[in-house]
């Protein structure tokens, strides 16, 4: 089997109704709709706020450490066996707090899980802590602080959420204390917005990696760009096909992104809502577009190479010259 890091994968989206029922029974919560199979209906979306609205519901389960906990185990069982080795997760810690729940309950409950990931799950793990674009800088600067004071162990930070309307520039100052603070940065960009995003996110957040990147593959100099520099781009063909990025996988810009040398990635982003964990959109792109043992030897390669591990772990893991 080949062997991946998973680089887009948000830890709220793994939480699959099966364990929304279990959580709500545990923490004496009255669901609408109390039926696993009737939730997993319901999670069929054709925009991203349409997404966000049930993904945003579904998080009020997760209540305590053990929740987070549970929920991190869960993911790092099902990432192991889709061949996953590296998983650097993303949290909303800022959605959690807006709901009342205390930085500390999120990310001990989380780090219990990260820790032990390697000696339980095989997959070695490091924690993003993801910024909400359309909401206030603020909430996100408290959210930071909040994640630092806790002690538990931080990859980086990065941008999600809605682009279209919400710029970067608010998080300039953010994302440059970040880097400071000796983490790496990651924006979300191209998915809803176009290439202007991309270049936005990349000039003014300066940021390592950008997260799905679809509509980087409109513009030829970004796309030049990407290839030159070597920055990753994690994509997610089923979330951009349940979303309506990409209604049509046979159309998705990955092989041609990968042909020119652009450091693509595959990834899940949300498995719990969009149709499958890694192996599933491996899948999924591999039947659309023809990709042949070498584009998959390619895809594997390049998400260790984009993952923000030491050179050493990439060698070894990678059994080739690992890039920085």
């Amino acid at each position: 089997m080949r062997t991946f890091a998973e680089l887009h994968l948000h830890i709220e989206g793994t939480l699959e109704p099966e364990l929304v029922v279990a959580l709500a029974e545990r923490n004496g919560i009255r669901l609408p709709e109390p039926d696993a199979a009737r939730l997993r209906e319901l999670n069929r979306f054709t925009s991203l706020p349409d997404f966000l609205a049930r993904y945003t519901a579904n998080q009020d389960v997760l209540r305590t450490e053990q929740d987070f906990t549970d929920l991190a185990d869960a993911y790092l069982a099902r990432a192991r066996a889709s061949g996953v080795v590296r998983a650097e997760i993303f949290c909303d810690l800022q959605a959690h707090l807006a709901r009342g729940i205390a930085a500390e309950t999120v990310l001990n409950g989380l780090g219990a899980a990260l820790s032990r990931s390697e000696a339980d799950h095989g997959v070695s793990t490091g924690l993003i802590i993801t910024f909400l674009r359309d909401q206030p800088v603020e909430q996100a600067e408290d959210a930071y602080v909040l994640a630092l004071a806790s002690g538990v162990d931080l990859l980086g930070v990065g941008l999600c959420s809605a682009e279209i309307g919400f710029p970067a520039a608010p998080f300039v100052p953010l994302f440059a204390r970040a880097r400071a603070d000796g983490l790496q940065t990651v924006a979300h960009a191209g998915e809803e917005g176009g290439p202007e995003v991309v270049w936005e996110a990349l000039r003014q957040l300066r940021v390592g990696r950008i997260d799905h990147g679809v509509h980087a593959a409109d513009d030829p100099e970004l796309v030049a760009h990407l290839a030159e520099s070597g920055i990753p781009l994690t994509m997610c063909p089923l979330s951009n096909r349940a979303l309506q990025v990409v209604p049509d996988l046979s159309r998705h810009p990955l092989p041609g992104l990968l042909a020119a040398g652009v450091r693509v990635t595959v990834n899940s982003d949300d498995p719990a809502y969009f149709g499958g964990y890694l192996d599933a959109n491996l899948a999924a792109i591999t039947d659309a577009c023809g990709l042949t043992d070498a584009d998959l030897d390619a895809l594997a390669r390049n998400s260790i190479e984009a993952s923000f591990l030491p050179a050493a772990e990439k060698l070894r893991l990678t059994g080739t010259a690992a890039q920085a």
